[in-house]
């Protein structure tokens, strides 16, 4: 037996803002029969993150490509992979088994063909919906708690400064901090945007940055006693605002560059001077950095989530079809939350 599965593909290298033109559907035929032998595990993908380091994956030159095996260079006509959510069709690895629920790396697609080797485990639902094992409880997750805990070490009462705050990181590590006892603010490029970091999130304040011109004032203005912590998902003139506004001995994650991504010409430039005699530390940071937290994340977050502390912002879009316009609205603010494709409406519903 065989199925027709459609996947999404770049025609070329991608080095600006990527466009719908730059993006194929294409179809293939997989068989459901395994060769004698074959560890294979096929799947029926779910649901799939969408994030922006994909971006970067697809340009002709990163230093991403040659640093991280997960930001790895992706190929014109190549499948692409990501981090997602799928059922067991067919298997020929003991490990799993047909109808398990399973999480790793899929493709951008109807199905997958796991090779051995794969990162690839069982999901226990654990009673929460499928798609938050892709975003709160996925890597974005762990990239939030990781990287505001083991990166910014905070302290009860520190005040915190998160750019991009309503995305898929951003809202999370507010949410974090402000349970952890601390004084957040976000910055966001919608006024839909920051009524929900202020009025669901329950961030102390929040801005829309686009509609400040002088982000340095800005920042004096929202931390009048200087900023301990600055989350930094988007580089730029935001992180040099940000340095600019902060007290001795602060603290920067750079969790993404995401205003850089796209141009390649907009670069950071704080104050070296500044950096130097107020002792701040600034350290780049992937999740995979941390995995030897992750059952503390996942036990942490789970708690919250099961007493109603946390909130979950999710952007699903639906069928492979839209892929590429859900990455592409990465880059123009469209999201709010995790951006995820669901590619199956439920494994219930999933049969061959």
């Amino acid at each position: 037996m065989e199925v027709s599965s459609r996947y999404v593909v770049t025609k070329a290298h991608i080095d600006g803002a990527p466009k719908e033109s730059d993006f194929e559907l294409k179809s293939e035929s997989i068989s459901l029969l395994l060769d004698s032998g074959s560890n294979d595990v096929i799947v029926k993908n779910l649901f799939v993150s969408i994030d922006p380091y994909q971006l970067n994956r697809m340009k002709s030159q990163s230093s991403s490509q040659i640093y991280s095996t997960f930001a790895a260079a992706i190929n014109p006509g190549e499948a692409i992979d990501a981090y997602g959510v799928a059922k067991v069709l067919v298997s020929g690895n003991p490990e799993f088994q047909k109808d398990d629920l399973v999480v790793g790396l899929i493709t951008w697609g109807d199905y997958s063909v796991i090779k051995p080797g794969g990162m690839l485990r069982k999901l226990d639902p654990m009673g929460f919906p499928l798609s938050h094992h892709v975003g709160i409880l996925g890597f974005s997750g762990l990239t939030a708690y990781a990287g505001f805990f083991e990166v910014c070490k905070p302290k009860k009462g520190e005040k915190v400064f998160v750019s991009a705050a309503s995305g898929s990181v951003g809202n999370l590590v507010g949410q974090y901090a402000k349970l952890f006892g601390c004084y957040v603010v976000g910055s966001a490029g919608s006024t839909e945007k920051v009524q929900i970091l202020k009025e669901k999130l329950g961030f102390d304040d929040a801005f829309n940055y686009k509609e400040e011109s002088d982000l340095k004032a800005t920042l004096r203005r929202y931390f009048p006693d200087g900023i301990d912590i600055y989350f930094d998902n988007v580089g730029a003139e935001m992180q040099e605002a940000a340095i600019a506004n902060m007290n001795v001995f602060g603290r920067v994650a750079v969790c993404g560059v995401i205003s850089e991504y796209t141009d390649s010409g907009r670069k950071a430039a704080p104050d070296m001077i500044d950096i130097v005699y107020r002792r701040i530390k600034i350290q780049g940071f992937l999740a995979s950095d941390f995995l030897n937290v992750y059952a503390d994340f996942i036990s942490t977050t789970c708690d919250h989530l099961r007493a109603g502390k946390r909130h979950t912002l999710e952007d699903i879009s639906t069928g492979v079809e839209s892929i590429p316009s859900s990455l592409i609205g990465l880059f123009s603010g469209h999201n709010i939350g995790k951006k995820i494709v669901q590619l199956a409406y439920s494994p219930i519903d999933i049969e061959v």
